[in-house]
This record gives structure tokens, sequence and C-alpha cells, in this order.
């Protein structure tokens, strides 16, 4: 059983007990509890369903387990002849989260 949910404006795939990496959630902290209401569709093996746009009485529940960095990207900005280059860095921060309920309404 599986359900696909949208949160900050992207969507996942969640299964009761799994690990969910997300966009960094500002003023959440670990063990704290989330509930997403925005279920797009269930299913349970058997059928699916799909909401219009949410599936009623959907959510999913999830506790926030850390915060973190995806790995270093490098960008390099080069302009030939001309003595520019620009070299800069960026890393991404997350919000994992694990799936303690899945309600499929």
């Amino acid at each position: 059983m599986y359900v696909i949910f949208k949160a900050l404006g992207k969507q996942f795939r969640a299964v009761k007990g799994a690990t969910v990496r997300l966009p960094f959630m500002d003023g959440k902290e670990a063990g704290d509890t989330l509930t997403f209401d925005d279920v797009l569709l269930t299913s349970n093996g058997d059928s699916i369903t799909t909401g219009t746009p949410t599936v009623a009485g959907a959510k999913v529940s999830a506790e926030v387990v850390k915060h973190g960095k995806d790995e270093k990207i490098y960008v390099f900005k080069f302009k030939r002849r001309k003595g520019y280059r620009r070299k800069t860095g960026h890393r991404q921060k997350h919000t994992d989260v694990r799936i303690t309920d899945v309600v499929t309404g």
C-alpha cells in the first residue's frame, strides 16, 4: 500500500516505515510530527484511487528524522581570452522524514 502526496511544491511516494527526503523545512526539529493532507493518489495493491484534485480523508503522518545537506555542486563560469573565471559551490539543504502512518481515506 502506498500513496503519492504533495508537499512543498513537489510530489513524493510514501510507504509506511519508509524514509523520504524532502526539501528543507525551516522551523522543524528532529522528532517533530508532520501531517500532509494533500494526497493525490492511493493504492492498496489491487485498486488505485485518484483524487480530484485530492483524495478525501486521506493523509500521511510523518516524523522528522534529521536535517542535512546534499553533496556540493560546483559552478564554473569562464569567458575565453578575457581573464574572467568564477568558481562557486552550492549545497542544497534537505529534511529526512520517516512515514509513521498512511490513511487512505
